[in-house]
């Protein structure tokens, strides 16, 4: 109940500011603002981005996980890592000269004690997370799961790829636009952002960052790879969508062969993040194999449900005298799932 009360508050202070921009804003022009359209002329400076709307859906989300006992430890790991990236440079930044120029400082004073919240919730997340985490008090209750082999491949591959490009795109703009650095990542006067948002560098940085954690994970079978991956792909989502929209919108698919290299790659990355995305939430949603302790994972290694115990392929040799059972009688043979068969009920000959 603590994890989720604490993921509800983060969601109660994102939809806040919501709706403060809708109203200050108005919702039409907030949209075109977020699509990048330029001829978006919003009211007043939004305080929000896509990003916070990718972080509500992930806190309801962790909401309803954090109500299902044993499961929800690593949500919260992962909803409190992800907060506390994000929310960070709110520290800082608020008090910067161009903040000062674009917000009021009853606006700021807000965002200020939004970030204090929002880290705080975060560290209390991450301390709950792992005071909460327990044995199973039943075989009935669900246990935490890892992402089956072909979801693990599909996640490595598509995370991965994208984090190799949102890095790529990184590296390419300090190139191109060397004078925004270091204010592309900590904030500055040439750099706009919400009230309430990381510098889009950070933001970036932060995103491809945890693309490749999880994908890492998702390769060795974490158990932390599903809430990982899937907070990955929500928070990749938006950026390629807002993309896709750019693009019916502009109808650069029907030039595209005439437009510069570079355009068109960027095209081509806002298709893939989009497709990455969907590829990673359909593979991890499904639930993957249970977390059952031991050696061998989730229903494999020698001795389970195969009606043998000791190495592979080892039998054992019955006593002098001893017959085998007949069909239907005494303990479960076989797939029955319990286990090597008990020992035999007649001792050996001069026991």
């Amino acid at each position: 109940m603590t994890g989720a009360a604490l993921c509800a508050v983060l969601a109660l202070v994102v939809v806040s500011w919501l709706v403060r921009d809708i109203r200050a804003v108005d919702a039409d022009q907030l949209w075109r603002y977020w699509a990048g359209f330029p001829e978006a002329r919003p009211q007043a400076m939004p305080a929000t981005s896509p990003l916070d709307v990718a972080l509500l859906v992930v806190y309801v989300v962790a909401v309803v996980a954090a109500l299902r006992s044993s499961v929800a430890a690593t949500v919260l790991v992962a909803t409190g890592v992800i907060t506390l990236a994000v929310r960070l440079p709110g520290l800082w930044g608020i008090g910067s000269d161009r903040m000062e120029s674009v917000f009021s400082d009853d606006l700021r004073s807000r965002a200020l004690i939004s970030a204090f919240v929002a880290l705080a919730a975060g560290i209390a997340l991450l301390i709950t997370a792992g005071a909460g985490r327990r044995p199973p008090a039943d075989s009935y209750e669900q246990l935490p799961s890892r992402p089956g082999p072909g979801a693990s491949v599909a996640a490595f591959l598509m995370l991965g790829a994208a984090g190799a490009v949102l890095i790529a795109w990184e590296i390419r703009q300090m190139v191109r636009f060397p004078e925004i650095y270091p204010e592309w990542y900590v904030g500055g006067e040439r750099v706009p952002q919400g009230a309430i948002d990381p510098p889009p560098g950070w933001g970036t940085a932060a995103l491809a960052l945890l693309c490749l954690v999880a994908a890492a994970s998702a390769l060795f079978h974490a158990v932390h790879a599903r809430p990982f991956g899937l907070v990955a792909a929500a928070l990749l989502l938006p950026g390629g969508g807002l993309g896709v929209v750019r693009i019916v919108h502009y109808d650069l698919l029907d030039d595209f062969g005439s437009l510069p290299t570079e355009t068109q790659l960027t095209i081509l990355s806002w298709i893939f993040e989009v497709f990455a995305a969907l590829v990673v939430l359909i593979a991890l949603a499904p639930r993957g194999f249970a977390d059952v302790p031991g050696p061998y994972g989730p229903g494999t290694g020698p001795g389970y449900g195969s009606g043998e115990f000791g190495p592979p392929g080892y039998r054992p040799t019955p006593y002098p005298g001893q017959q085998p059972p007949a069909p239907g009688y005494g303990y479960p043979q076989g797939s029955g799932g319990f286990g090597p068969p008990p020992p035999p009920s007649q001792p050996p000959p001069c026991w």
